[in-house]
This record gives C-alpha cells, structure tokens and sequence, in this order.
C-alpha cells in the first residue's frame, strides 16, 4: 500500500518525474502523457458514478481501482534491473469486462444508428469517460512503437471504452433514451 505524508515534493518543478523505476523523465514523455491519460479517464469514471446507482456503480467502482492498476503498469516499465514484482494488469480483468459487457448487452436492442453521447446524466459522462479512454489507447498503442508496454493493458483500455459505450446505452433506459445520429439531419 502507499502511504503519502506529503503531497509536494517540489521534485517536478524543472518539468520531470519519476517512472515507477526511479528513473526521471520529462513530463512531456509519452509514457507519462499515457498514464496521464489514463488517470484523466478515471476522473471521468468518476463524474459518471456521481449519477450510478447499483451494479452499475459497483462496476464503475472496480473499473476506477483498475485504471489506478492501469497507471502503475504504464509508470513502470519493464526493467530488469528493477527488483521486485511490477504490478501489472491481467487476462482476468478484461475477461472481467467482457463478461460484463455481455451481460449488458444481452438486454439491449442492436444498434440502427450511431448513438450520439447524451441521454441521461451517466451516459453523457459515460461516453466523456469513453473518448478519453480511447485517446489513451491512442497514447498506448503509439507509446508501444518504442517501448515495452504490457500488452495485456492494451487490450483493456480497448475493452473498457466498449464497456463504458455498452453501459452507458444500459443507463439510458437499455437504449430507450439513446440519441441517435441522423445523418444529414441538418442541412
């Protein structure tokens, strides 16, 4: 467990950080812009459990402990200098997800349109949490072109931003009060 006595160590103020390895790096690195992007995301897991009730709360809940898992996979590096065991995401949370997914989805009618981000409350943070999940894909998948990055991370933040889309069409009455897309609708 961390424990933190102090929040300001001054450590950053010519613009670096720490990896979970020790070693500093600019704030600008891409592997902070990807963990930062995750932790972005997770603030926004939390506006929408503002507006959750029940499992979908509780999934969010376990969603947001996984973004911190997320975070401290992406901080450390492999490094095998580094001793001793790096925390890192696994196959079960994103079976995790997929089953919730399915079970979700199971309730709701397919799709006829895109599903514009809106409806209730939660769904529209849903989908704020969904599109900045999706930048940190981004983040992550570019980050691996030049450094390890666990693999099995990237494959959950491209399935979370699937369950945050699938439950997001839940909280809306399971799709009753999605709002579609009507292509052209405008002109």
């Amino acid at each position: 467990m961390v424990k933190l006595t102090r929040i300001y160590t001054r450590g950053g103020d010519r613009g670096e950080t720490s990896l979970g390895t020790g070693r500093r790096v600019p704030k600008h690195d891409p592997r902070v812009a990807a963990y930062g992007t995750v932790d972005e995301a997770n603030a926004a897991v939390g506006l929408a459990r503002l507006h959750a009730k029940g499992k979908a709360d509780a999934m969010l809940a376990r969603i947001q402990n996984d973004l911190f898992d997320l975070g401290a996979d992406l901080c450390r590096p492999e490094d095998p200098k580094h001793k001793g065991p790096a925390l890192r995401v696994t196959q079960s949370q994103v079976d995790r997800l997929e089953q919730e997914i399915d079970a979700m989805n199971a309730g709701l009618k397919p799709l006829q349109s895109f599903v514009l981000p809106g409806g209730t409350a939660a769904a529209a943070y849903l989908h704020l949490a969904r599109t900045v999940a999706r930048r940190a894909e981004r983040l992550m998948t570019a980050l691996a072109q030049s450094s390890p990055v666990n693999p099995i991370a990237i494959k959950y933040i491209n399935r979370l931003s699937d369950h945050l889309f699938v439950l997001a069409r839940y909280l809306n009455a399971k799709g009753k009060k999605d709002v579609l897309w009507r292509p052209g609708a405008n002109r």
